[in-house]
């Protein structure tokens, strides 16, 4: 179970049709946390990869592609994408390919500190309205050996998560502190996606 850093207790918009366009059982959990009203639609697009993107630049355009996809077919409805990527050392780390990439990974986060970004993209085309940001969290981890790692990796899935670990569950074992959102790290910055749908 997911535990969020604090309940924000708003109230839901009033009169909005939200739809988070994801089915990553770590984002619905957080966004249900909000208590609005939402539903789930699954994206349907393919994720770009790094190429010559920016970390920052990368997490924005795929949750732009996941958001739009979803509005073409539900204009009047506010769709929520978000995208997160972990970045070291400008480097983008997408999600693992397999258990061997997934340790490759972790040993190049040990002991040092790294970035996790989550881009959200927000729109509804009827009547049009668009917002976009990015936050910024900063972890470090502790300094694991090839064990500490090979018995971490038993314990998740990490094939479905960027950099190839999980800050929801057993994060004792390898961060060592966190400057910035939680949640975000997870993959939904709530606070700034609550003051966001205000807009709307």
């Amino acid at each position: 179970m997911i535990q969020p850093e604090a309940s924000l207790h708003e109230s839901p918009p009033l009169n909005l049709d939200l739809v988070l366009a994801s089915t990553s059982p770590r984002r619905v959990e957080l966004f249900s946390s909000l208590n609005y009203p939402f539903r789930i639609e699954a994206p349907g697009c393919e994720e770009s990869v790094a190429g010559h993107f920016t970390p920052r630049e990368l997490s924005l355009l795929n949750a732009k592609r996941k958001s739009h996809a979803v509005a073409v077919f539900e204009p009047t409805s506010v769709i929520i994408g978000a995208d997160t990527v972990v970045s070291i050392d400008d480097e983008t780390l997408g999600k693992p390919a397999d258990l061997e990439e997934a340790h490759e990974m972790i040993h190049k986060l040990s002991g040092r500190t790294h970035q996790v970004l989550t881009s959200v993209w927000i729109t509804r085309l009827h009547p049009f309205h668009m917002v976009a940001f990015t936050e910024v969290s900063h972890v470090t981890f502790l300094r694991l050996d090839a064990a500490a790692i090979d018995a971490y990796l038993q314990k998740i899935n990490p094939l479905d998560k960027a950099g190839g670990y999980a800050a929801q569950e057993y994060r004792e074992e390898i961060i060592q502190h966190i400057d910035g959102s939680l949640d975000n790290v997870i993959g939904l910055p709530l606070e700034a996606l609550a003051l966001a749908l205000k807009e709307f």
